[in-house]
């Protein structure tokens, strides 16, 4: 889930450190979560608790580890995170899109998510920076940070997390996020690469970086979200070309909204006001949640579950309810230092560097790519905060700025005998593909095609362009 400013409108959108005093056998026993309260019995081990980055400072991130469903010894492991910048990836991809369970519409128990992505690897979610969720620091500065913190206390949590998790440090491993973690994956992908680069003994083993509905490039980001206004009938003909011809995007950055005209300025005000507050702009087809009437159904007891296109629209709120119960909190090792706010599922706390929001990410991408380490770049396509109209041009720009050639033609790919979405190829290295009717958090709102997608960028296989069922589905 990802926060970003657009004009007058806020939308909810190197470390030279080597491993010591590594455990020879075996996974922290305190961590271990040996069952959540309302929870399903599964057959795989779960652990969540704490990784101090700074004792001096006492900062520390806050995580949560699913083993894989089957043969969890032979399978990869995946790291996955929210955006934001300073939304929780625990409340979002592990409860809310791609992790083993959902909240019921009680908010006091949870139900197994069939799709979960632990059928194809080991996850690991992470709430950064510190004040995102229960991840915290005793040293208020610390809640000033942006894109370089965030990716070096990353970098030190992924090695102080194998201190904890020996077995998992020679294990291929992949980066995924979604939405603002279009900045944290690649800019931690490359605090990896420095760390591989000036280290004399472990290596991540980096296999593929895996990004949805990523903000790469602000000024082209924003400006599909006004094509995709129009292209989807959400604003008129007149109003989608007063925004084209009076917004040069080109001078639109995130931290700066009075840089751009007044006809600009009203003409995107107006767009705002027009598409207004019953749209779920994250999934534009999809019903919306009041949040009056759910928390009080949660407060009596009752189901809040409401049901659109077979989605929870009220998961978020279920979510948070459940994230606030104390046996909870206890059966997850979390808050252990009593925060004075409740579990939130972006922080309030977090002053983050809002100009960061305009670092171009299409480079990053190259030096990874040069790397020879493969990038994925899914759009679900009912989102209009991040849409994929920006994406698919961007990840052109870059194949085109690579010199990649086109491996797999603009075209169709299937799941379960229907179409699943469009994929292109560039040089065997660089993917882009959309996922049809899913939302700003694809798993979220198509959990089976979402793990197609992720169990063929595991595999190292391309996704199928014929109707014939694959061993995924």
């Amino acid at each position: 889930m990802g926060r970003f400013w657009l004009i007058g409108v806020l939308i909810v959108v190197g470390c030279g450190c080597f491993l010591s005093s590594v455990r020879v056998e075996g996974y922290p026993d305190e961590d271990l979560v040996v069952s959540l309260p309302g929870q399903p019995k599964v057959g795989f081990k779960q652990y969540a608790g704490y990784v101090d980055i700074d004792v001096k400072h006492g900062r520390s991130l806050f995580y949560y580890f699913v083993e894989a469903d089957n043969d969890h010894d032979k399978k990869p492991l995946t790291l996955w995170l929210n955006g934001g910048p300073g939304c929780s990836s625990i409340g979002g991809g592990a409860f809310t899109e791609l992790g083993p369970f959902y909240p019921k519409g009680d908010g006091r128990g949870l139900r197994r998510n069939s799709k979960s992505w632990n059928r194809a690897s080991n996850i690991l979610f992470v709430e950064s920076p510190a004040g995102v969720g229960w991840s915290y620091s005793n040293t208020t500065s610390d809640y000033n940070t942006g894109d370089t913190s965030t990716a070096n206390d990353m970098l030190l949590f992924m090695l102080k997390w194998y201190e904890k998790f020996p077995s998992y440090r020679s294990r291929e491993l992949f980066l995924t996020g979604e939405s603002y973690a279009g900045h944290y994956i690649p800019q931690l992908a490359i605090a990896l690469l420095d760390h591989n680069a000036h280290s004399t003994g472990f290596k991540f083993n980096i296999k593929g970086v895996a990004i949805g509905n990523p903000l790469l490039k602000f000024d082209r980001d924003a400006q599909a979200t006004y094509e995709y206004f129009w292209s989807h009938g959400m604003i008129s003909d007149e109003l989608g070309l007063a925004i084209m011809n009076d917004c040069d995007f080109d001078d639109y950055v995130a931290s700066s909204p009075h840089n751009v005209s007044k006809s600009c300025n009203d003409a995107i005000s107006e767009a705002n006001e027009i598409v207004g507050n019953y749209i779920d702009n994250y999934d534009v087809i999809l019903d919306v949640c009041y949040p009056s009437i759910v928390e009080q159904e949660l407060r009596l007891k009752k189901m809040a579950t409401k049901i659109s296109l077979g989605v929870d629209v009220c998961m978020s709120y279920e979510r948070s309810f459940y994230f606030n119960l104390p046996e909870v909190q206890k059966a997850l090792h979390a808050n252990r230092t009593n925060l004075p706010y409740s579990w939130s599922m972006c922080s309030a706390v977090l002053n983050y560097r809002e100009a960061d929001a305009n670092i171009n990410i299409l480079p990053v991408l190259k030096r990874i790519i040069q790397h020879h380490i493969p990038v994925w770049v899914f759009s679900g396509d009912q989102d209009s905060v991040v849409p994929l109209l920006g994406s698919r041009t961007l990840i052109r720009e870059l194949a085109h700025d690579l010199k990649f050639k086109i491996t797999v033609p603009y075209g169709a790919w299937f799941h379960k005998g229907q179409v699943g979405g469009w994929v292109t190829e560039y040089g065997n290295l660089l993917t882009f593909a959309t996922v049809r009717g899913a939302a700003h958090m694809v798993p979220y709102a198509q959990p089976s095609r979402a793990l197609h997608l992720f169990s063929s960028f595991v595999r190292g296989r391309r996704l199928p362009n014929t109707t014939r069922p694959s061993i995924d589905e």
